[in-house]
């Protein structure tokens, strides 16, 4: 399994009707706890200040990760930066 940092910036437009926007954040939060109970979504944090979170991902490869991504129904609003991680030499095994 790849591990992979994942940041993303939420751009909703601020015009977006309250009652969409509700529908809109509960159906990504439904299915943010699917990708964490798959295992998909290790960890996650929110980044204070900002409509932005940082997060650790698992999936079998970038084409999957990008999948996973798409998956999530703000990702027309999404402004995500990928960054794959290698094991370091600190954490290798023997």
């Amino acid at each position: 399994m790849a591990e992979f940092l994942v940041q993303m910036q939420v751009q909703i437009p601020p015009d977006m009707p309250d009652q969409q926007l509700d529908d809109l954040r509960a159906r990504e939060k439904e299915r943010g706890l699917q990708l964490r109970a798959e295992g998909t979504i290790q960890r996650v944090w929110r980044v204070p200040g900002r409509v932005a979170n940082i997060a650790y991902w698992q999936a079998p490869d970038a084409t999957a990760l990008h999948d996973k991504i798409a998956s999530l129904p703000m990702f027309p609003w999404l402004d995500v930066q990928v960054t794959a991680l290698a094991l370091h030499y600190l954490e290798a095994d023997d």
